[in-house]
């Protein structure tokens, strides 16, 4: 049954909650962008992408998803936890001894939904171009969807990858790049600027389209939407979505300190207060 946008909020708001809960647990884990892109996760899985389960690695005939910046698995777990991939009580193994959701997403023990190992940095958008043409060789009509970090755009394979996608008329892939300005040594602009990016995706072939409230969710809702439209036009094609790291609990927005730092027991509860449910489902 389709959810309703209200129903998708307090989805999102659950998600958020095992966010903080899961990283504080283990004092180990990325919550800030996690949280920024809670509503990318939420309308991804929650409205926009057509998949089946029980799940199977190959997924012929629907919609994939693969997660470059892996680092963000917080919130993938508890998304696919939370849209019945998987029990959603396995969140309270994250990062611990032997458990199937370590802190960046892997393989060999069989989680369903993730594909691929991730969070080397700069290989994803590779993997999801030769998914997306393995669809293409089968004559599958579904798509390819993918997430990126801005900061993950300093390595150098995924301008290879935006360069022959372009080249190749991969227009089955839609890539939506984390646009928070953040990574972990500090602003990107600091760091390493990527100077205009809408400018230089368009240069490289791409079909680029910007939504400025990434943490609405409907904003993110309708630029999926309008990405979907612009599928099978000959471009690949981009989102720049704007979001704000720690999204949801305000001692964590407008800093890169919450990257990859877990909250104390004092923290944890601020967030959770803010967080509020009128039903909590904490796992």
């Amino acid at each position: 049954m389709t959810k309703s946008i209200d129903e998708l909020s307090n989805i999102a708001t659950q998600i958020r909650r095992d966010i903080v809960r899961m990283v504080h647990a283990v004092n180990s884990g990325h919550p800030g962008g996690s949280l920024g892109c809670t509503e990318f996760f939420t309308a991804l899985y929650g409205k926009v992408m057509n998949y089946k389960l029980p799940f199977t690695m190959e997924g012929k005939g629907e919609d994939l998803f693969f997660l470059s910046n892996g680092h963000i698995s917080p919130v993938y777990y508890s998304t696919l936890a939370r849209f019945d991939f998987f029990p959603v009580e396995e969140l309270n193994t994250f990062r611990k001894l032997n458990s199937r959701l370590q802190g960046h997403p892997t393989t060999h023990e069989g989680l369903p939904g993730i594909r691929i190992a991730s969070g080397s940095l700069g290989q994803g958008l590779s993997v999801a171009i030769g998914a997306a043409q393995g669809k293409k060789l089968d004559d599958d009509k579904a798509l390819v969807y993918t997430l990126h970090g801005d900061g993950e755009l300093q390595e150098g394979q995924v301008w290879e990858a935006f360069m022959y996608a372009a080249a190749k008329k991969v227009d089955n892939i839609i890539a939506t790049i984390d646009y928070n300005g953040r990574q972990i040594d500090g602003d990107t602009d600091d760091v390493l600027s990527l100077g205009n990016l809408h400018a230089k995706l368009e240069a490289f072939g791409w079909e680029v389209l910007e939504e400025k409230n990434g943490n609405n969710l409907e904003s993110v809702i309708g630029i999926l939407g309008r990405a979907k439209e612009e599928t099978g036009k000959g471009k690949p094609v981009v989102i720049l979505l704007h979001t704000e790291m720690g999204a949801g609990v305000d001692y964590m927005m407008g800093s890169h300190a919450w990257h990859g730092k877990a909250p104390n027991d004092e923290q944890l509860a601020k967030a959770l207060d803010q967080l509020q449910l009128d039903e909590v489902a904490d796992y």
